[in-house]
């Protein structure tokens, strides 16, 4: 007989025993096969919205078992009326929130900080990424792993195997933190076996006891790549080709230690960036997407600001961070890839310590020789959810100039603090060395939250601190030579027993930033959001207020031709959205900003539609235009981006991406056709086309360059 998922007597978290099995399932959506007869049934739900801990409205059957090899989950979710379910994801890897969904959640040192998610909807796409804290998650993380799943007449069921291969574990620990949660699209319900404060993260996952005798193989991977290229020059009437194998190699030394080597890099078949337009006078930053990089990316995570280096969560660093694994492997002047000649990596856990080490030997390019690069990182577990670390980085991946980082953080966070709400704090502090600066060149932060996601209050303060010579080559800086101290208030309120509305909320920000040198002001901004308004099927509505304040202390050219001149400014604006929610086939998005801009006044409509109509078909247009008049000239900015993609099938899909900004008067195609047969085998056409286009968008097109790639990767595991 299965076993039941029951609270156990002597914690507060939710557990459950797990039974070994020699047998495996057949994965096909169907929960037939005999290993199911014997595994633990879980099946003790609730919901995590609408309602903290209310009854779902439809009932969940997981059952798990695992053996020496494999983590297995078979989950039934029933559904009243199974033509209602959502499934119209059918590309792998891409996003699923809008589906029907199941997730598991595994974290194999049992440390409430750090773990491994794996999800899936009803056609059997597979969703992966890393914890990288309890309020840092990493959805760009990739590991190998199966899922199968199908739509029947009593609701939907997946079936997953994980191998222990693709996760690195504590062999010494028999438990496991432990979470599986579901959504079900036609209401906008989440369920889960174990939760906190209507959250789902390491720390307020349950438990799961009786994992013993597993293993990873001899653990190793062994991942050759084969990508042949052709590149023209319209401008310039030249052409290029190009035959390049690459190899990435990982061993795991113990099942929590994992070695990397990678040589004669390649990011070709990597997702562009998204374009941006810089309107400030400090610098941009963009999330991390190649592979290498985000392999063990959440032990690399510094500070307050865990995770928000790596992956689309955070959209790149914090003001003040020692690694940005941006700054290598491309050229920070054009964004065009650099060449990585080899790269090591080592990363794991021992004990209550998380070590990882980085070496990476760059290639030459025009004007610098090829140049060496490390990064050490170290981190030990204390407290029940905290961690105190250090970090050491040095090289220049755009200089022969010699340059280091040292630094030092402590992050504090407690989930059950009060019945409602979780207590977190972070210190850190940085000194940068570089050839030829003597300055002040150390930063520091510091910050305290005390949050809730049930009705109530949020609040929060930090404070920064950043010296004129602080000089991350390996990092980011935002600002420079700046102290500041931001607030935030947030109020929401849980409507019960309304025929729309979910949710109402508030939320008031306030920063203040000083300049060291002079100690005048150079930004202040207060925000205040009068009225938020979630409703029932996910869409979101909000009027804010903003007043800005800038202090230039010198001219400010904000685009060619137009000077904002020295003073001080201030500047009042509103702002007006509303978000349709994406479960929707038809889902358009609308925000209207206006009011004063420094000396002038500026406006700024942005129209979004995303239409789904079937599991096939997905379109995801944006436009954006600001038009803005200052008395030193009046400009205009121009953004169009068109998502259109087409899945043939599981293993086919066709995506593309156009993007165009007036400022730049060009437009950029990336095509992708992808084959993915399974999990760590892939096959990329890839085509990237620029065009100019400076009179009008789509009008008068010249072709600048283009790239045409061809890349098959596999991964052979032993």
């Amino acid at each position: 007989m299965p076993l039941s998922g029951d609270l156990a007597q002597n914690s507060d978290r939710t557990q459950s025993q797990v039974i070994y099995t020699d047998l495996a399932p057949d994965l096909d959506g169907v929960l037939d096969d005999e290993i199911w007869q014997q595994a633990t049934l879980i099946s003790d739900f609730h919901q995590t919205s609408p309602v903290d801990h209310g009854t779902p409205t439809q009932r969940t059957e997981i059952y798990v078992a695992y053996s020496q090899n494999n983590f297995y989950v078979g989950a039934r979710m029933y559904d009243s009326d199974p033509s209602a379910i959502s499934a119209r994801q059918l590309i792998q890897g891409q996003s699923t929130g809008f589906d029907d969904s199941v997730g598991v959640f595994l974290d194999s040192f049992n440390n409430s900080r750090t773990g491994f998610y794996f999800s899936s909807n009803p056609n059997g796409i597979r969703n992966e990424g890393v914890w990288e804290s309890a309020n840092s998650y990493n959805s760009d993380w990739s590991g190998i792993w199966q899922v199968e799943a199908r739509i029947d007449e009593e609701g939907w069921v997946a079936e997953f195997a994980i191998p222990f291969t693709t996760l690195n574990f504590d062999p010494t620990t028999e438990e496991w933190g432990f979470n599986l949660v579901r959504s079900i699209s036609s209401n906008n319900e989440d369920i889960a076996w174990s939760s906190f404060n209507r959250s789902t993260n390491p720390a307020t996952a349950g438990q799961i006891s009786g994992i013993r005798d597993i293993r990873q193989g001899v653990g190793l991977d062994i991942v050759p790549s084969v990508t042949v290229a052709s590149q023209e020059d319209f401008i310039a009437d030249t052409s290029d080709s190009r035959f390049d194998p690459s190899l990435d190699v990982f061993y795991k030394f113990t099942p929590n230690l994992t070695g990397a080597l990678t040589i004669n890099t390649d990011f070709s078949a990597t997702e562009v960036d998204d374009v941006q337009v810089n309107l400030t006078r400090f610098s941009l930053s963009f999330p991390e997407k190649r592979d290498f990089f985000l392999q063990d990316s959440e032990i690399f995570g510094f500070g307050a600001t865990t995770g928000q280096r790596f992956g689309r969560g955070g959209g790149g660093p914090s003001d003040t961070d020692p690694f940005y694994s941006r700054k290598i492997g491309l050229d920070p002047a054009t964004g065009q890839p650099v060449d990585i000649d080899a790269g090591g990596k080592l990363a794991g856990r021992v004990g209550d310590y998380s070590v990882g080490v980085l070496a990476v030997q760059q290639g030459d390019r025009v004007g610098l020789d090829g140049q060496n690069i490390f990064i050490g990182r170290v981190t030990r577990n204390i407290l029940d959810e905290s961690r105190v670390g250090f970090i050491f980085t040095e090289g220049d991946p755009n200089s022969e100039t010699d340059n280091s980082v040292m630094g030092t953080d402590f992050s504090y966070r407690n989930t059950r603090f009060s019945d409602s709400h979780t207590l977190a704090a972070a210190v850190d502090y940085q000194q940068t060395d570089t050839q030829g600066m003597d300055g002040d060149d150390k930063a520091y932060n510091a910050s305290i939250d005390f949050s809730t996601q049930n009705t109530g209050f949020s609040y929060g303060a930090n404070y920064r601190y950043v010296g004129d010579e602080y000089n991350p080559a390996l990092g980011f800086a935002r600002r420079k030579g700046i102290e500041r101290v931001g607030l935030s208030l947030i109020g929401r309120y849980f409507v019960r027993n309304h025929p729309q509305i979910r949710q109402l909320f508030n939320f008031l920000r306030y920063s203040k930033t000083d300049t060291l040198d002079t100690k005048q002001l150079q930004s202040e901004s207060l925000g205040f959001t009068i009225l938020g308004v979630q409703t029932h099927d996910g869409g979101f509505h909000r009027f804010t207020l903003n007043r800005e304040t800038e202090g230039l202390e010198r001219d400010f050219q904000i685009r060619p031709g137009v000077v904002i001149p020295t003073g001080e400014y201030t500047f009042d604006s509103y702002s007006f959205s509303l978000n349709s929610s994406s479960r929707r086939q038809f889902a358009p998005d609308f925000s209207y900003d206006w009011g004063e801009f420094y000396n002038g006044t500026t406006e700024e409509y942005d129209l979004g539609i995303d239409w789904r109509p079937n599991e096939h078909i997905s379109f995801d247009f944006s436009y954006r235009v600001q038009n803005t008049e200052l008395p030193a000239g009046d400009f205009t900015i121009r953004q169009i981006s068109l998502d259109a993609n087409y899945a043939f099938n599981a293993r086919w899909s066709w995506v593309n991406l156009v993007q165009y900004v007036n400022t730049s008067g060009n437009i950029g195609l990336n095509s992708r056709l992808r084959w993915s047969p399974r999990a760590g085998e892939d096959l990329y056409f890839v085509v990237n086309y620029n065009f100019d286009s400076m009179e009008a968008a789509f009008d008068g097109l010249n072709a600048k360059s283009s790239e045409i790639v061809l890349k098959y990767t596999r991964n052979l595991r032993f």
